[in-house]
């Protein structure tokens, strides 16, 4: 990509809720980063979107976006459902395109958008963002440093009210198979079990059972249990979407001790061993996807290496794949046609 350019100018297409805080600002602020077209459906808000950022041009069309010749890279954040179509685009556009998390709606559609930015021979970035924060490199630094020992077991938990008080008449996109392929546990549960990739390593012999309530207005899961090895580590998680208290914790068992973390909520790790209990705060940036967003700028004008890739990202989606295959009766390319994913 570099071929001796100095600024990587960018185009968003989805200006939603993700880009106002936790993306989109971060792109004019990198060094060697421009963001020149924003792209949204509804022309007055992407209009709306382009004055309050600073944006110079903005468009409804996203076909438009991707073959601008003054857009470079491509940032898509719109919901999984249209990822894989989009991508692909960018893909035969010959440009790098950075992807909201998941990747796709299962692993058959990630590796489908692998391929072509293979045979484009072009970069492809997704937004597990949580690679990049100092809080979650302290832990990696923490781990590799044998603080532990040998690692012995990993605990997750995660408890929110997420799938309470659902409106059946108006259900949000991530409780739409078709949209999101899957429940929140595709839209949330990800962020841990990449960062447990990044962290450990990757996951193995994964096995898991996935439920819905059954007075729930939507077809998708909501209390999730798993099981999995890292290494010589056994792990279990659990991720219940319909709990009263909320709950977020990873804890990390090794020989000497243990690091306790979480996935959302306070950016303090817990570290005991036999010398005390120690606490490190490691808050994250205001726009939080800053620091990732940096990385794959660097990487795209050849000075640097981004931790979240296409193949990291395929990792993950094979893992929820496996854990939610009985709940969806499979998950092939296209399962969310099958009659068993309708309410």
């Amino acid at each position: 990509m570099q071929n001796g350019k100095k600024t990587i100018r960018w185009g968003i297409i989805g200006c939603g809720a993700v880009t106002e805080v936790k993306s989109g600002p971060a792109f004019p602020r990198v060094p060697g980063s421009q963001l020149v077209l924003v792209m949204r459906r509804t022309p007055e808000l992407a209009g709306d979107y382009a004055r309050r950022h600073g944006v110079e041009r903005w468009t409804n069309d996203a076909v438009a976006l991707i073959q601008d010749p003054e857009v470079d890279a491509v940032y898509i954040a719109t919901p999984p459902g249209s990822h894989a179509e989009l991508a692909l685009q960018v893909a035969a556009a010959g440009k790098p395109a950075y992807v909201e998390k998941p990747l796709a709606r299962c692993a058959a559609e990630c590796e489908r958008i692998i391929a072509a930015f293979q045979a484009a021979r072009q970069p492809l970035f997704v937004a597990y963002y949580r690679r990049a924060l100092p809080y979650f490199l302290e832990a990696k630094a923490l781990l590799a440093s044998g603080v532990l020992g040998r690692v012995t077991g990993v605990n997750v938990r995660l408890q929110t009210s997420g799938c309470r008080n659902v409106d059946p008449a108006n259900l949000p996109w991530r409780l739409i198979t078709q949209e999101s392929g899957g429940g929140l546990f595709m839209d949330v549960a990800c962020h841990t079990l990449d960062i447990l990739d990044f962290l450990l390593g990757p996951l193995e012999d994964v096995s898991g059972c996935a439920t819905r309530r059954p007075d729930a207005p939507y077809a998708v899961e909501d209390h999730v249990e798993m099981r999995f090895r890292i290494g010589s580590a056994a792990g279990d998680g659990l991720w219940d979407f319909c709990a009263l208290a909320r709950e977020d914790e990873i804890v990390i068992r090794g020989e000497h001790g243990s690091l306790r973390l979480a996935t959302f909520t306070s950016p303090v790790l817990t570290l005991e061993t036999e010398d005390g209990i120690q606490k490190i705060e490691r808050p994250h940036p205001p726009t939080i996807q800053e620091p990732l967003i940096g990385t794959i700028v660097a990487e795209l004008l050849g000075h640097g290496k981004c931790p979240s890739t296409g193949e990291s990202a395929l990792r993950t989606a094979r893992v929820m794949d496996a854990v939610l295959a009985g709940f969806y009766q499979g998950r092939a390319d296209r399962f969310w046609e099958c009659a068993s994913t309708k309410p």
